[in-house]
Parts: structure tokens; sequence; C-alpha cells
């Protein structure tokens, strides 16, 4: 059971998750969600598809899609001002989203107004979140567009979004989630629909702006090498659960649950010379399902009879690292590796 932080932590925190739940259509897909990201830091959120990442993101955020919604515990933006978000009405969201709190995702054409040059659209938003008189919101958005990266920042100003190319809007749609300072920054597969070169870029600028800003960054992707690149630590969920967390270092040398062994496997992270590719046996439980145990358990290669008997709780396995795995409080799962099924 989460405990609840104290307010010197939520002070010293970007954003405190308690005990999250989510459900979609009445039946449970997101579960007992827990997790901190201090000022300044980087963590990556990682899993399938239909793993949760994305939902509990847009529970923070405020944001479920129709039919989902959030059905236990909590979501606290800290700093001086600590704001309960799971508690916010309609009208008081305004004041946090888009200022306290910004968001990039997939897909950034469809977060842009087609009938509006985007300079447009970043100079609105900076006149109604602070206040600014024409002339200045215009020139502070280029001034953003230029800090983003983006080559001819003036021009880019007056052009529509169906002019620009994936990347540029995804810088544009970067600018407009920093242009209010936000303490918070969430990259939902922001870079999922880009070139590998144009990726790497938007990887570089993420990590300047958290640098040259101070502001915490929480990266949901479904690519470990991203995460090894960006993060300071590492989230793992399965089926709506947090599976493994802690330092990316450690997680990714060292994993201490089966599934995140077996996403490593997949990934095969700087083998790039092989030539035959590994999968996951099996199907992740439908959304909802009533499990009494570990719900990795009918894919995982070490799982026993007792993994299916009761919930697995989060175990500590080392510093700041903690597994939902049975196994885990006595060795790690690289070292049963040798007693594997074949």
């Amino acid at each position: 059971m989460p405990v609840s932080p104290s307010p010197e932590q939520t002070a010293s925190a970007a954003l405190t998750v308690e005990g999250l739940g989510i459900t979609a259509g009445g039946r449970r897909a997101v579960h007992d969600v827990s997790f901190t990201l201090a000022r300044g830091e980087s963590v990556g959120l990682v899993g399938e598809s239909g793993s949760g990442k994305s939902l509990t993101c847009r529970s923070v955020l405020g944001v479920l899609p129709t039919g989902c919604e959030t059905s236990a515990g909590r979501a606290v933006l800290g700093g001086e001002a600590p704001v309960e978000l799971t508690a916010l009405t309609r009208r008081q969201w305004d004041t946090v989203r888009g200022s306290r709190l910004g968001a990039v995702f997939q897909d950034p054409a469809s977060y842009l107004n087609p009938s509006l040059t985007v300079g447009r659209q970043l100079a609105e938003q900076l006149r109604v979140k602070l206040g600014l008189s024409r002339s200045a919101a215009h020139a502070r958005a280029v001034e953003l567009f230029t800090d983003v990266g983006l080559h001819r920042p003036a021009e880019v100003y007056h052009q529509y979004p169906h002019e620009l190319s994936g990347g540029m809007l995804q810088r544009v749609l970067i600018a407009v989630a920093i242009s209010c300072e936000p303490e918070l920054l969430i990259a939902d597969e922001a870079t999922t629909a880009l070139d590998v070169v144009i990726q790497a870029e938007i990887l570089e600028l993420l990590q300047r702006l958290r640098a040259e800003h101070g502001l915490a960054l929480l990266l949901v992707t479904h690519d470990l090498a991203v995460v090894a690149e960006v993060c300071d630590r590492i989230l793992v969920m399965y089926a709506g659960e947090i599976v493994e967390n802690g330092p990316t270092a450690d997680v990714l040398a060292a994993p201490a649950h089966p599934y995140t062994e077996a996403l490593l496997r997949v990934a095969s992270i700087g083998e790039w010379g092989r030539r035959e590719l590994d999968v996951i046996p099996g199907r992740p439980p439908e959304a909802g399902a009533d499990l009494p145990g570990c719900r990795f358990a009918d894919r995982c290669a070490y799982a026993t009879a007792e993994c299916t008997t009761a919930p697995v709780p989060l175990h500590p396995v080392g510093d700041r690292h903690q597994s939902r795995c049975l196994r885990a409080a006595d060795a790690r799962v690289n070292d049963l590796k040798e007693g594997a099924p074949a």
C-alpha cells in the first residue's frame, strides 16, 4: 500500500502519483500505480501497447478518453504550491495545464489547428496564459521557435501546419509545451512517427531543454534504446501495473522481472547485426481480466504455481530498485537464466 508523502517530499518532487487506478468501460485498466518524479529528473515509462502507459499519463493530464475514468488514487503536482491534479475542476485545469504542466504527443499535426499559422497558435497561448501583448507574444514565439531549433523561425511563424515536416511540427509542439516554463513535461510517444535522424534530434532537444529549464520529463515509449539514452530512471508497465522500477542503468544491466528481461531480449539494444528476431510468447491479458496472481505468469518461463495464487507486491532488489516478482527478493532474473526452460 502506498504511503502518503510528507509535505517536504511533495515540495521537492515535480510529480507524485499514489495508488492510481483507471477504469475503461467499467473494467480495470490501470491498478495501484505509484511513482515520483524529482525536479529536473527524466523518467521513462515503458511497456507493450495496452500496458496502461498512455492512460496513466492522460489521467495525470486530466484528458482521459471517453469511457475512461480515474477510479482510485491521486496525482500531485509538487513544488511550492502543490496541486492535486486528480481533484481539479475543468476551470481549475485551465490554470495548470499549459502553464505548470506541458505535454507533447505522437502525431503533432492532430494537436494543431490547420486553419491558423503555427506562430499565431503559439502567440495566442502566450497571450492567454501569460498576459503578453500582441507584439510581445509575437517576439517571444519567434524566440521559442529559435530555442527548439527551427531554422528561419520568423518565417516558420507565418506557416501553416501542412507546410511543415513531421520533425518541424514536433518542434513547434515542444515550443508550445514549454512556452510557460512548466515544471513537468510529459512526452507520450513523441518520437515514434519520426525517422531515426529526426528522432535523435528531438531527443537531444528534450535533453537540452531539461538541463536549461530544470523541468522534469516523463517519457512514454516502447523503445528501450530511447530510455537508455535519455532517462535517469525507468518504470516498466505490464497489464496495467508497474512490474519493475529503478535507475535505468541498473534495470537495463540486470533486470529483476521476467517481463523486463523479455523486453530487453526482444529489443537487443546494440545488437544491430542480429538476423533473428525474438518475440515474447503468448499475449497480455485482456483489460480488466481478474487474475489472482502475477499478471505475467502465463507468459513467464520461470512461473510456478505460487505465482498464480495471490497478488505479487513490489519487492526491493537494490537501492531504489523494485520488482513485482516473487523471485526478485532472492535473486535477479539474470541469475536464473541457466535454469530457464528452452
